[in-house]
């Protein structure tokens, strides 16, 4: 294998997603919704296919069941420091364990999409000051 071609995230509300993927974590369109004839959009995340599919089985879930996020499938995003920072002030407090968290050699946040799909942002660049908050490892669990 060379590499990870694209990945399909279902979704039951494809107009939520696709401006939450496109506004909110900023991936650039490849194809929008009126490319096609049933309700999908793609995006480009580095060379990887992001594709939304309206397929009435989305994975929602109750947050408060989760007990730790790495108990949950999961698709990461890599950014840069300063929209890691602008999605964590954004997208936290949605559930318990979220984040962030120190990876040895990234730090990563966990959120949802609109639908409830689990989804990580995750950065290799150090902050630029002094933290603003202790980063949890896998074993803080509340």
């Amino acid at each position: 294998m060379r590499a990870v071609d694209h990945i399909n995230v279902d979704v039951d509300d494809l107009e939520s997603c696709y401006a939450f993927y496109r506004d909110e974590l900023g991936l650039a369109v490849k194809r929008p919704p009126s490319d096609f004839q049933g309700e999908h959009a793609m995006f480009e995340a580095g060379e990887t296919v992001v594709t939304l599919a309206e397929t009435g089985r989305a994975d929602g879930w109750e947050p408060n069941e989760l007990e730790h996020p790495l108990d949950k499938a999961h698709l990461a995003f890599e950014t840069s420091r300063a929209d890691y920072d602008d999605l964590v002030g954004v997208l936290d407090d949605q559930f318990p364990n979220q984040g962030p968290y120190d990876w040895d050699e990234f730090e990563g946040f966990y959120f949802l999409d609109p639908d409830g799909n689990l989804l990580e942002v995750i950065t290799y660049d150090p902050p630029a000051g002094e933290r603003k908050r202790t980063l949890l490892t896998h074993d803080d669990v509340e």
